[in-house]
């Protein structure tokens, strides 16, 4: 296949000139290493660079996982991650575009006003039933504190 460049490393872009300025100044760059040019002439230090990006991103996003069941904002550091690993490796460019458009597309539907009433309307009713809930656990069982005060 003919990339139209004789230099190795270089990656050829197609241009969509419908799009937006911000997501045509992403698409110029290109997918590929994001590394010094004095680290990708020289293959053994490319490679122990992509290795240090790979450990450096693993340990982010394992440290985010570790985050979702604690407290944390273990999503974010999961994509902080992946943006780690997307400075050297096309496939997380990959995810992280698709991620990212994903989010924009969920964006501009949450702006839309039929969605909103709705999700104001569900969000009132599940209020409404864990209030009624919380009123019958009450009412049933009364506040009972966990600790006895009077005792001391």
């Amino acid at each position: 296949m003919n990339t139209g460049s004789n230099e190795p490393g270089e990656v050829a872009v197609a241009f969509d000139e419908t799009r937006t300025e911000e997501v045509r100044g992403e698409q110029e760059r290109g997918l590929g290493s994001r590394a010094p040019e004095f680290i990708k002439a020289r293959r053994l230090l490319h490679v122990s660079w992509q290795v240090g990006v790979f450990v450096i991103g693993l340990a982010v996003v394992v440290t985010g996982i570790i985050m979702l069941p604690l407290p944390g904002p273990g999503w974010v550091v999961i994509f902080g991650g992946m943006a780690i690993w997307a400075t050297e490796f096309v496939w997380a460019q990959l995810v992280l575009r698709w991620t990212k458009r994903k989010v924009t597309e969920a964006a501009q539907r949450a702006l839309d006003p039929k969605v909103r009433r709705r999700n104001i309307i569900l969000t009132t009713v599940g209020l409404v039933i864990v209030a009624i809930l919380v009123g019958i656990y009450v009412w049933k069982f009364g506040i009972a504190m966990p600790w006895k005060i009077e005792n001391q």
